[in-house]
């Protein structure tokens, strides 16, 4: 939550300037609350699973959050009844005429096909363009952000490899950022994904700057300067025994796979892992929604796009 500090405080300039969320005690007295509309397109094949992890994040903020979880496809999910997707789910042409404060796009388990071959492409760049009017800020995960980047940037995803499976230490790359406060300069975060952004096709386009990134995993965190759309290449909101559940479904299904790195203790995967990520993953939330609630207005019929 922002600091409400007196008007003319010197400490405001300061703390400003640290990037710190400060609001002048004026604005705070005239200043109108109702909870966050949150859309969320579930691409996830557990999605009860996705539910609860992104739910324990944006519960995170003290903010009131009333989240919507959305359905681009109508085809059958193999993984959720469909009594739960009936129930908990709106289809896009249901809220084509709301308005969001914010949008998250989750990853999807199809990042080694060309985009144009996802069943759902179509849909998704529709609703990816509708966005840009409906919605204030924007947050893409893993093959969400692939996507976003490519549908709205040109920006290309390119096969690693092997699979990038485990917990992976980051570096900030810009500290002055809302997204970043409180961050430490070093923090670890889940990667799985066959395919990667680079970082000179980020640093190319203007508009984009680079927040965090790993030596080994690449391209973390990236957002729009005005932090209307940010990109997350990872997967801040995975439980603990996430990775080792994918590891042993893939060993089941006989699909070659290392161990996740920096996951099990002593490379066992008999030994439980040990949780290092998750603080950085609520505070990257939190930031977030802080931001959005600053900035998006009261009124979301008075939205702009970016």
């Amino acid at each position: 939550m922002p600091v409400k500090i007196p008007d003319g405080l010197p400490a405001r300039q300061i703390l400003e300037q640290e990037g710190v969320l400060v609001i002048p005690q004026s604005r705070a007295f005239v200043q109108d609350i109702r909870p966050l509309r949150v859309a969320i397109v579930n691409l996830m094949p557990l999605k009860s699973v996705t539910e609860t992890q992104l739910l324990r994040l944006l519960s995170g903020s003290p903010l009131q959050v009333s989240p919507t979880f959305l359905a681009l496809s109508s085809r059958q999910s193999k993984n959720t009844p469909p009594e739960h997707l009936a129930k908990f789910y709106k289809s896009f042409a249901e809220v084509r005429q709301e308005r969001f404060d914010c949008l998250i796009v989750t990853g999807a388990p199809v990042e080694t096909l060309p985009f144009t071959e996802v069943a759902y492409w179509d849909k998704l760049r529709e609703l990816l363009d509708w966005s840009l009017s409906h919605v204030y800020s924007s947050l893409h995960l893993c093959w969400g952000a692939q996507a976003a980047l490519h549908h709205y940037y040109g920006i290309e995803k390119h096969l690693l490899p092997r699979k990038l499976s485990g917990i992976f230490a980051h570096m900030v790359a810009k500290e002055r950022s809302a997204l970043l406060q409180g961050f430490d300069r070093k923090f670890f975060a889940p990667h799985s994904r066959y395919t990667e952004v680079r970082r000179e096709d980020i640093l190319k386009v203007s508009p984009l700057c680079l927040l965090a990134e790993s030596p080994t995993a690449g391209v973390y965190l990236a957002a729009r300067r005005d932090g209307r759309q940010v990109f997350v290449t990872g997967h801040p909101e995975y439980d603990k025994l996430t990775l080792r559940e994918e590891y042993e479904r893939d060993v089941a299904n006989r699909v070659p796979v290392s161990l996740p790195v920096h996951y099990f203790p002593g490379n066992n995967p008999r030994k439980m892992p040990v949780v290092s990520w998750r603080g950085h993953a609520h505070l990257l939330f939190t930031n977030w929604l802080n931001d959005v609630y600053q900035h998006a207005p009261f009124d979301l019929n008075e939205l702009k796009p970016p």
